[in-house]
């Protein structure tokens, strides 16, 4: 990619870490208390906390052009929580178009704290915010106590149509729309030319021919593997099951959950990476610690299955070996190419927000319009979730010098068009998330028999899910 992407890599570190957000979030996840989810999941509505200077709006079936012009021209005060690093840029382009609206930008913190904050301000009824930034897997438990507004009525449903299916099908549920798409996570594959080159090994383009140069790979370099899969990362590993059509988890708003890790599609994934784990032909080391880090740049792992965050991610943390990456799509199972997603995050409007009009009108503007959208995939580099600027050439035609020069943006958009939809979460994330490291993520961790560990993470799922009064499916 061009220009400070390519020349001053310490620059971005700020920056990187704020991408990084995306995937600490899963793992910072962990950390929240089970007490603190199952309050979540009983919140009842919480009274309106009134912003000064804002005006009521319409029946939400009455939102017309003219009350959205009526409302952006009225002295309004909103707070909107975000961990992106720099969104003041953004909302000084939104507050330079309506220069009624002031924006007041809160940063109470990344993954747990954040979602933890948000959740007592919901159910004390007071100190919320009217916008908030929420991904995809944590949705449905905001969604669980009504406290999510339905943005299609505020002109948010008239810009499906800008968003890959699978992408447009995280934030809405039949006609209601719960979220503006901010940034997604297709995943690929990197991985280091140079030492597949000097272990005679090809790019794998098929599971297959990966689980075969893993161990080719291991053989040659003792030391060293192909590949780590962490135990302490569960966002990576289910955006595996993504890719594979395994459909685990789902919601259907109410009080009915899916659990579903017993079916073949999950079954063909455990049983692919379970004798890799257990023969110690691929790394299981914790990631985002030193000894990962210290593994991407020293040459310990030769690959990483990632996200579309992580290009900028890695550049920042390997910066030693630039030029020797490489960028592709994931190995593939029999049948149409197809990937999985890890990460990726929204805009919501809080239901208590006293300006919904206001509110809505800031989350859907910064997110598709064509200046502040592109800055966020250009200067933040969130990886955007408009198909606009998927297909921009500003975005797609840049070259990364740490990637040899390979427009890396265009060969995850194309990634991004082959992700399967209709992919759902729990409305228990954060525990989901939780138990994966007890159960299944330590089978990884300890090199034990990963079907074990699989059989007793759905266990704890669904004793949680009956505990909360869920029915499970």
């Amino acid at each position: 990619m061009t220009g400070r992407y390519q020349n001053d890599i310490q620059h971005h570190t700020d920056k990187e870490v704020g991408i990084e957000m995306h995937r600490l979030t899963t793992r910072q996840s962990r950390a929240l208390a089970v007490t603190a989810t199952a309050g979540a999941l009983i919140l009842a509505g919480c009274a309106d906390d009134q912003e000064e200077g804002g005006t009521d709006a319409p029946d939400s079936d009455q939102i017309t052009q003219e009350d959205i012009d009526a409302a952006m021209t009225t002295e309004t005060n909103l707070t909107f929580w975000t961990w992106v690093p720099d969104i003041q840029n953004q909302v000084d382009l939104f507050e330079a178009e309506y220069p009624a609206i002031d924006v007041e930008v809160v940063n109470v913190g990344q993954g747990a704290p954040h979602y933890q904050k948000l959740r007592t301000a919901l159910e004390s009824g007071t100190g919320a915010p009217d916008v908030v930034q929420i991904e995809f897997q944590h949705l449905p438990s905001f969604r669980l106590g009504d406290h999510l507004l339905d943005l299609a009525p505020y002109g948010v449903g008239d810009i499906a149509g800008d968003y890959a299916e699978w992408i447009w099908s995280q934030v809405s549920e039949g006609d209601a729309v719960y979220a503006v798409p901010q940034d997604t996570g297709p995943m690929g594959n990197l991985y280091r030319e140079d030492l597949l080159g000097e272990a005679g090994i090809d790019v794998p383009t098929t599971w297959e021919d990966f689980g075969e140069a893993a161990r080719t790979y291991r053989e040659a370099n003792p030391d060293s593997y192909l590949a780590n899969m962490p135990g302490n990362d569960p966002g990576q590993f289910v955006g595996l099951l993504w890719q594979a059509g395994a459909r685990p988890f789902g919601y259907d708003g109410a009080e009915t959950v899916t659990i579903a890790l017993d079916t073949t599609e999950v079954a063909t994934v455990i049983d692919f990476w379970n004798p890799l784990v257990q023969d110690d032909v691929i790394g299981v080391d914790p990631d985002f610690t030193d000894q990962w880090y210290q593994g991407l740049a020293n040459g310990r792992y030769a690959s990483w299955q990632t996200a579309a965050w992580g290009p900028v991610f890695l550049q920042g943390t390997a910066g030693d070996t630039s030029g020797l990456w490489r960028a592709a799509p994931l190995p593939q199972w029999e049948g149409a190419e197809a990937a999985g997603n890890w990460g990726g995050s929204t805009d919501a409007v809080v239901e208590t927000t006293a300006n919904p009009i206001a509110a809505a009108q800031l989350a859907l503007w910064i997110n598709t319009e064509q200046e502040p959208a592109l800055k966020f995939a250009t200067e933040q580099f969130l990886f955007p979730a408009s198909q606009k600027i998927l297909e921009d050439s500003a975005f797609l035609e840049q070259e990364a010098e740490f990637y040899g020069g390979q427009q890396v943006n265009k060969e995850f958009a194309d990634i991004s068009a082959s992700v399967v939809p209709d992919f759902g979460w729990l409305p228990f994330m954060d525990f989901a998330y939780s138990s994966f490291n007890e159960t299944l993520g330590k089978a990884f961790a300890e090199r034990t028999d990963l079907n074990d560990g699989l059989i007793a993470w759905e266990s704890e799922l669904e004793d949680y899910a009956t505990a909360q009064g869920f029915t499970v499916e």
